[in-house]
């Protein structure tokens, strides 16, 4: 996601006045190595990330905002940091029909949904059982419903009507078989030196874009088209997926509102497929049950450790993940990896009795996956609104932006941490590259000026705030887990995860401390300037 050109402007503004006043102080940044060493010896030897992912994913589940499911996660992850000794532990709750948020989003989250029960099967000319599973906010079937398999072959509402009479509790398949050829480079894989040497550069690496499935037609957007298949009274809708060793891929709206619908592995569909070419009927049976939440409580959790430096306890340092996922998988490295990583940094910095100058404060998001509106709404409430006047102007800003230090977000799946995000602003090199110092012999030694994209920083990037975000080793992430029936537990690398909340508690403790220990100077002009 490209910053729009006011939030360049900002970046260049506050890079500039960091370059005139706090450039001395970079070239001497201190590194707290002793601390670091400490932080680095709780994470990798008294770790509890794992079990918190273990919790996230297993016990609680895919976590789609709005969800019970959600608000259980919620309720534990706050439970566990009280335990922990944690500050201000609470569920914030955001409002979903904020005409900040929607105008800048997809519109109001005005459901939750989740899905109680599934079971798909084929039943002629012979049995077997579908891999399937329910598009998000799909409605139910009237229990159990079988019928016969249509391929919807058509590429416009007129085409539709040459099947009028003939779809009466059929399921129509809406996309073309995918093919599924062999894998003969690894799924799975680390940056190299000379990838990493190129993102310093300015080189991002090429990503392998997974293939889009278009339907023949496009009926989600055409009421007149959806209205008539309702009258029609079609069973389902099939969605073939894209990948392939049963991995489902969520990508882009799946379904309608209104039909039951269904996203099917490539090779469940492509077998339907290919019998129905042979002229041989197939006959499905579908029982599904989801049920809806009108007007859910939406939420962030909040957790904090205070700040003890008279001066500086209301500078806050951020840290923070998406605790909202979607509803394939169990949602474990888009973005319990993240979110685990976030608490167990914290747990790390209260265990070792740390006693940071500012406030360090941990956020784990809702509504990211709708368009990052748990991150907006917490920026509008406390930082800044984002309302672009005519003449380009942002709103007013609120008491707490000036005491606001710097956020930094995680939220590319289970990799270690391999380097930095800079965000195009060039003064902060000279900090982060020292901090990094302590773990370039574990594989973290990478500064890029390139931004991470659209993730939750990206909330407060817009209002002018320093925020960002870190290089992961892809891992599998865009090849297997992202929005897929594949993320879960299984697929998270432990020793990466250990690795990275050191990196975390590390960077929040140094942003904590970080200044003339003697107090000269003015209030937060030597961190808050890292925008």
């Amino acid at each position: 996601m490209q910053l729009p050109p006011l939030a360049h402007q900002l970046l260049r503004a506050a890079a500039t006045m960091f370059l005139a006043t706090a450039l001395p102080v970079a070239a001497e940044e201190k590194v707290d190595v002793a601390t670091v060493e400490r932080i680095k010896t709780e994470a990798m030897q008294r770790s509890q990330v794992m079990e918190i992912v273990s919790c996230l994913t297993d016990v609680y589940g895919a976590r789609l905002t709005g969800s019970p499911s959600t608000k259980a996660a919620s309720d534990w992850a706050v439970t566990t940091m009280r335990s922990w000794g944690l500050s201000n532990v609470h569920l914030e709750q955001w409002n979903p029909y904020d005409s900040g948020l929607t105008g800048l989003q997809w519109g109001p989250l005005n459901r939750g949904w989740t899905s109680e029960q599934f079971a798909f099967r084929a039943v002629a000319p012979r049995p077997f059982i579908i891999n399937a599973l329910p598009c998000a906010f799909s409605p139910s079937t009237q229990g159990c419903v079988t019928g016969p398999a249509i391929r919807f072959d058509v590429d416009s509402f007129a085409d539709m009507k040459r099947f009028a009479g003939k779809l009466k509790g059929a399921f129509l398949l809406m996309d073309h078989a995918l093919p599924t050829p062999a894998h003969f480079e690894p799924q799975a894989r680390r940056f190299t030196d000379a990838e990493l040497d190129a993102m310093a550069a300015g080189q991002w690496p090429q990503r392998k874009s997974r293939e889009v499935v278009e339907t023949r037609y496009n009926l989600v957007d055409d009421a007149t088209a959806r209205r008539w298949l309702v009258n029609e009274h079609v069973s389902a809708l099939l969605f073939t997926a894209p990948g392939d060793g049963g991995t489902i891929f969520e990508v882009g709206k799946c379904g309608i509102d209104e039909i039951p619908s269904v996203k099917v592995s490539a090779e469940s569909y492509g077998r339907i497929v290919r019998i129905l070419e042979k002229n041989i009927p197939v006959t499905l049976e579908l029982e599904m049950q989801n049920t809806f939440y009108e007007n859910p409580d939406v939420f962030n959790v909040i957790a904090e450790i205070p700040g003890t430096d008279p001066r500086l306890k209301d500078e806050v340092v951020m840290i923070g993940a998406h605790l909202d996922s979607w509803t394939f998988g169990t949602g474990a490295t888009d973005d319990a990896a993240g979110v685990a990583v976030m608490m167990e940094a914290m747990r790390i910095v209260k265990a070792l009795n740390l006693q940071p100058r500012r406030m360090i404060r941990v956020a784990l998001w809702t509504g990211h996956e709708q368009g990052g509106l748990g991150s907006n709404a917490y920026v509008q409430r406390h930082l800044r609104d984002w309302v672009r006047h005519s003449q380009g102007e942002l709103s007013s800003t609120k008491p707490e932006y000036d005491k606001f230090s710097v956020y930094f977000n995680l939220d590319a799946g289970t990799g270690k941490i391999r380097g930095i995000h800079q965000q195009g602003n060039v003064a902060v090199g000279p900090i982060f590259e020292p901090w990094m110092g302590p773990f370039k012999d574990m594989g973290m030694k990478t500064t890029t000026l390139s931004s991470i994209g659209g993730g939750d920083n990206f909330a407060f990037e817009r209002v002018g705030l320093p925020s960002f975000g870190f290089i992961q080793d892809p891992i599998e992430y865009n090849t297997r887990t992202h929005h897929t029936s594949a993320d879960v537990y299984e697929r998270i690398q432990p020793e990466d995860l250990r690795f990275n909340a050191a990196v975390l508690a590390a960077f929040a403790w140094q942003a904590a401390q970080r200044g003339d220990q003697t107090g000269d100077h003015s209030h937060g002009d030597e961190y808050h300037s890292l925008a």
